[in-house]
């Protein structure tokens, strides 16, 4: 379950970063709420993930999900470049974090 947990506490992370640059563009009480909420679910859900895994562990992973997330959102949603060496670092972090479920 602690793994769940940490997914999705990765996930809000990453909605997070994308609420950052809503609240850039729109300062509105929504923009602001969302970012707000984001940041609070993935700290909750990140603390819920520490009950079990070890704190290096899943703050790696928890950062890794967000950066490679927030990276991927940029190239979707806000025409950031789509190199093939930014696509291959990307798929490093991540697979460094898939790497640290296995061997913890």
């Amino acid at each position: 379950m602690a793994w769940i947990f940490l997914i999705i506490a990765g996930l809000f992370e990453m909605t997070g970063v994308a609420m950052i640059s809503q609240v850039h563009k729109n300062r509105n009480w929504k923009s602001i709420s969302g970012l707000f909420i984001s940041f609070t679910a993935s700290f909750l859900f990140l603390a819920l993930a520490m009950e079990t895994l070890p704190m290096g562990t899943a703050y790696a992973v928890w950062t890794g999900i967000g950066a490679s997330g927030g990276a991927i959102l940029g190239m979707i949603l806000y025409g950031e470049p789509k190199t093939w060496l930014r696509i291959l670092f990307i798929a490093m972090v991540l697979g460094a974090a898939v790497g640290l479920k296995f061997i913890s």
